[in-house]
């Protein structure tokens, strides 16, 4: 299971610096491929290389350090998360409730990929007999579109009041309502899963 998940993981990060410059490529929005680069080094792979460091550390220490050190953490990172999203919306706020029409034609193809990518990972973990426990996970790592690294893109080249900061706050303001409605959606669908397999 778990080398199921670094595997999506995984080839997500690859991945995404290549589409992007594809897709700005597509759109004559010029973005050096350096700087892309170095946004997936500086927000994806630091960060997940550090803590997996940090995760062996604790576990060598034994099973209820690194338990008692993430629940610790737990008020923290939500804390920061909140935070983090506030943050967006207050220097957003303006342009989200002034363009509602722009808002939605974001929110609309971005609601549909969330479903359709995850329903269709779901249904493929099920059709060739994965188990539940990795089914869930990689149904919500398929339908993700990394806005998290987005929004720090856009930011860092275009500021933060820019079109570009915009788009990628509403598609968070979107992803993560539908992303916790497909949770749902999976957990109650979990006896319709195993009934399967």
């Amino acid at each position: 299971m778990v080398c199921v998940l670094y595997l999506c993981v995984g080839l997500n990060i690859v991945a995404f610096a290549p589409l992007v410059a594809m897709l700005l490529g597509l759109s004559a929005i010029v973005v050096p491929l350096d700087t892309l680069l170095t946004s997936v080094l500086l927000y994806i792979v630091i960060p997940v290389l550090l803590s997996q460091l940090w995760r062996k550390y604790l576990l060598a220490r034994g099973q209820e350090t690194l338990e008692r050190t993430l629940n610790n953490l737990h008020p923290l990172s939500l804390l920061a998360l909140l935070t983090t999203l506030v943050l967006l919306f207050a220097f957003q706020g303006k342009a989200i409730v002034a363009q509602p029409l722009i808002i939605a034609m974001l929110a609309v193809p971005i609601t549909i990929q969330v479903y359709l990518n995850s329903g269709l990972a779901y249904w493929l973990n099920r059709r060739f007999g994965e188990a539940y426990g990795v089914a869930g996970p990689s149904a919500l790592i398929g339908a993700s579109n990394f806005f998290e690294l987005a929004v720090a893109v856009a930011i860092s080249l275009f500021g933060f009041e820019s079109g570009a900061a915009l788009a990628t706050v509403v598609g968070v303001l979107i992803e993560v309502p539908v992303m916790l409605s497909v949770v749902y959606l999976v957990k109650r669908s979990q006896g319709w899963y195993e009934k399967s397999l």
